[in-house]
C-alpha cells in the first residue's frame, strides 16, 4: 500500500514536470505571427521614433508576437525585448528584410548563448540598416513618390478629384513592397540578403532610379514652376522684353534658376522646409506688387 502511494506520487511529480516543461517549450512561428509582426511595424514605425533610439521602440514592438512564442520564461523574454530596444534606424519599406531575418535568427538561436545571440542579431541589424535605407530613400522618396506626385498634380491642376486620391497609391504600393520584403527576409535568411547587397545589379538599380527621379523633378519644375519678368525696355526705337531675351537663350531659364536656388539653400544653408515655403510666398507677393513678376 505504501509502495503504491510512493509510485503514485512519483507519477504525479513526473506528470507535473512534463507539463511545466511543455509550457516552457517555444511555440512554432506561423505566417500569422509574421503578418502580425509586420502590421505592428507598418503602423507604428514613426509613431514612437525618438532621437535617442530612432526606430528602436517600433522595432521592439513589432517583435513582441514573435518573442512571446519563443521565450516562455519572463527573464528570457525581458532580455530579448531589451536587446531590440537598442538604436535602430532604416527606411520603413526597404529595410523590412532586416526584420524578417531577425525573426528567422531569433527562431534559430533562441536556445543558444544569450550574448552570442545578441551579438549576431545586433550585428546584422547594424550592418544592413544603412545600405537598405539608402536603397529605400532613392527608390521610394526619390523616384516613386515623385512620379505619383507628378501624376496627382496633373489631375489636380484640372480640378479633378483624382488629384487628391492618387497620392494614396504611394501608401498602397509601398505597403505591398514592404510586406514582400519582410517575408523574403524571413525565408531567405541573412546570407541571401547580404549577397543581394554585394551584387553589382543593386548599384545599377540605385543609379537608374536616381536618374529617373531627377528626370521627373526636371519635368515637374518645367511644367509647374511658372515665373516670368514682364519688364520691357526700348533700344534704338525698338521695344525689347526681358522675358523674350531670356527665352531666346534658354526657355524656362528662370524656373530652372529658382529650382537650383532652392536646392542650394536646402543643401548648404538650411533644411527648414516651412520657412523656405513662406519665404517663397512672401517674395512672390512682393515681386507681383512691384511689377517684377
Amino acid at each position: 500500500m505504501k509502495q503504491e502511494k510512493l509510485d503514485k506520487n512519483l507519477v504525479n511529480d513526473n506528470v507535473n514536470e512534463v507539463i511545466e516543461n511543455k509550457e516552457e517549450q517555444p511555440e512554432k512561428i506561423t505566417q500569422k505571427d509574421i503578418n502580425k509582426s509586420f502590421l505592428r511595424w507598418w503602423i507604428d514605425v514613426e509613431v514612437a521614433s525618438s532621437y535617442e533610439r530612432m526606430q528602436g521602440i517600433p522595432f521592439c514592438y513589432s517583435m513582441i508576437p514573435i518573442l512571446k512564442k519563443l521565450y516562455k520564461k519572463k527573464e528570457d523574454l525581458s532580455y530579448a525585448l531589451k536587446n531590440h530596444l537598442n538604436f535602430f534606424n532604416t527606411q520603413g519599406t526597404w529595410g523590412c528584410p532586416i526584420h524578417g531575418m531577425t525573426i528567422a535568427m531569433e527562431e534559430e538561436l533562441h536556445d543558444s548563448d544569450r550574448e552570442m545571440r545578441e551579438n549576431a542579431i545586433t550585428g546584422i541589424k547594424t550592418g544592413l540598416m544603412g545600405p537598405l535605407a539608402g536603397i529605400g530613400d532613392t527608390i521610394d522618396w526619390g523616384t516613386l513618390k515623385t512620379i505619383i506626385a507628378g501624376i496627382a498634380v496633373t489631375f489636380g491642376a484640372t480640378g479633378s478629384i483624382l488629384g487628391a486620391i492618387i497620392p494614396f497609391a504611394f501608401t498602397i504600393i509601398t505597403f505591398f513592397i514592404a510586406k514582400y520584403l519582410w517575408n523574403m527576409g524571413y525565408k531567405l535568411g541573412k546570407e541571401s540578403v547580404k549577397s543581394i547587397l554585394q551584387s553589382g545589379w543593386i548599384n545599377e538599380l540605385i543609379s537608374g532610379t536616381a536618374i529617373l527621379g531627377l528626370f521627373m523633378m526636371g519635368a515637374l519644375a518645367s511644367s509647374y514652376v511658372k515665373l516670368s519678368i514682364p519688364i520691357t525696355f526700348t533700344v534704338g526705337g525698338t521695344q525689347m522684353a526681358v522675358q523674350s531675351i531670356l527665352d531666346s537663350i534658354a526657355p524656362g531659364l528662370l524656373p530652372l534658376g529658382v529650382v537650383f536656388g532652392i536646392y542650394y539653400i536646402l543643401k548648404n544653408k538650411t533644411q527648414k522646409y516651412g520657412l523656405i515655403s513662406i519665404a517663397i510666398v512672401v517674395l512672390s507677393i512682393i515681386g507681383a506688387l512691384i511689377g517684377l513678376f
